[in-house]
């Protein structure tokens, strides 16, 4: 039975990880920010990666529906800019990352053909 060296097997765990952290923190400063953004009528909602709600902007036309349809299209708003954040940070990072890996953190791709999906990919140019 071969002999297996912990110390050489964590150092280079290390390593990976740190080259992949090199790669994730360089790729998201040529990108900025990653944020997921969604609007319907007069309704902007913006949130980070994971779901933080980062900005509303509401129209005053939107106020006369009542402050409980507010509340429903804020939340369905932020859903679909969830979902457009964790596609977003899926495609900044696949490359240093692995698909399984993001997918357990929430991040998935969202096919083109999915409601949710908008035509420009975040960093990649238009779909």
């Amino acid at each position: 039975m071969a002999d297996f060296d912990v110390e050489l097997a964590s150092s280079r765990i290390a390593e990976q990880a740190a080259r992949a952290g090199e790669e994730v923190s360089a790729r998201l400063a040529r990108s900025g920010p990653v944020v997921g953004k969604a609007s319907a009528g007069g309704i902007e909602v913006q949130v980070a990666p994971g779901g933080l709600l980062t900005g509303v902007t509401i129209h005053r036309s939107e106020l006369r529906h009542g402050s409980a349809v507010l509340a429903d299209r804020i939340f369905e708003l932020a859903q679909r800019a969830t979902r457009r954040a964790g596609d977003r940070m899926y495609h900044a990072l696949s490359s240093a990352v692995d698909a399984s890996q993001l997918e357990t953190l929430g991040y998935e791709p969202i096919p083109d053909d999915d409601p949710d999906a908008e035509t420009f990919s975040y960093g990649e140019g238009p779909r």
